[in-house]
């Protein structure tokens, strides 16, 4: 018997829409925070593309326009020091971040503060290290994770999870309130079930796989998951200068789940 062949990675269009502009990227590795890394670079960006996980940013050789470093995004010091390498910061896509499951009475305080240290402080230190450089600059967009998941919608077993992207929604608005006047911008999406590597994981944990990923598509109007692909194209306005009058918002890209 002879394998499939590996699916093809979804090869982004290409143009000038980011042409000039150098970006950093945060869990650039896999999933969706590679398919905006290359979405941003096939628009022109110089893209620093960084991930916790060394390995897995070996898939960015020879890919022209991207910079690929390892990064761990709980080290304050590490993130501070990336930050003052790259010749400028025009653009940041936080995207790291860890999904928790679990009802309040399963949680835990590890569980809570490695969520809130990973899914929130992280792009708290991120933005620190960023926001001056962009001021003098003259402005920038800052990019954020959140979910459908948050403040927006409550999810079964999801506490740990929708509390600390909760969090992201208001450190979004909070940094576009104050900085609005000085050409910073901070828009954060909030997908819905994407299928990615970390979803595979969370599934394959389940005792049932085919049932667990049944439900995750049962919760999709759509009747699928999403594609990281497909929010690439929302990342990459919010990086460009066709998003120049859009700050504080949180777009959610989940299939109608919350029609």
């Amino acid at each position: 018997m002879t394998s499939s062949p590996a699916p093809q990675e979804f090869q982004p269009p290409t143009g000038t829409r980011l042409q000039g502009k150098t970006v950093l990227v945060t869990a650039a590795g896999q999933g969706i925070g590679r398919a905006c890394a290359l979405a941003m670079a096939a628009q022109g960006a110089q893209v620093w593309a960084t991930d916790v996980n060394e390995s897995l940013l070996g898939a960015y050789q020879g890919v022209v326009g991207v910079k690929a470093l390892r990064l761990d995004v709980l080290d304050k010091a590490a993130i501070t020091a990336l930050v003052a390498q790259m010749p400028a910061v025009n653009a940041v896509f936080n995207c790291a971040g860890y999904v928790h499951s679990g009802t309040i009475l399963q949680a835990t305080d590890d569980d809570w503060n490695f969520a809130l240290n990973l899914n929130a402080r992280s792009q708290f230190w991120t933005i620190q290290a960023v926001l001056p450089r962009m001021i003098a600059a003259g402005g920038g967009s800052i990019i954020n994770m959140a979910s459908v998941c948050s403040s927006i919608r409550g999810l079964p077993n999801r506490f740990i999870y929708g509390m600390s992207k909760a969090a992201v929604i208001g450190l979004t608005k909070s940094v576009a309130a104050d900085f609005i006047g000085q050409g910073i911008r901070c828009n954060a999406i909030a997908p819905g079930t994407v299928d990615t590597p970390s979803l595979h994981d969370r599934i394959n944990a389940n005792p049932d796989p085919v049932a667990a990923r049944a439900a995750f598509v049962a919760r999709q109007p759509m009747g699928r998951l999403a594609q990281a692909h497909e929010m690439a194209p929302l990342v990459v306005f919010l990086a460009s200068d066709e998003s120049v009058f859009v700050t504080g918002q949180t777009y959610a890209a989940d299939g109608g789940m919350t029609i």
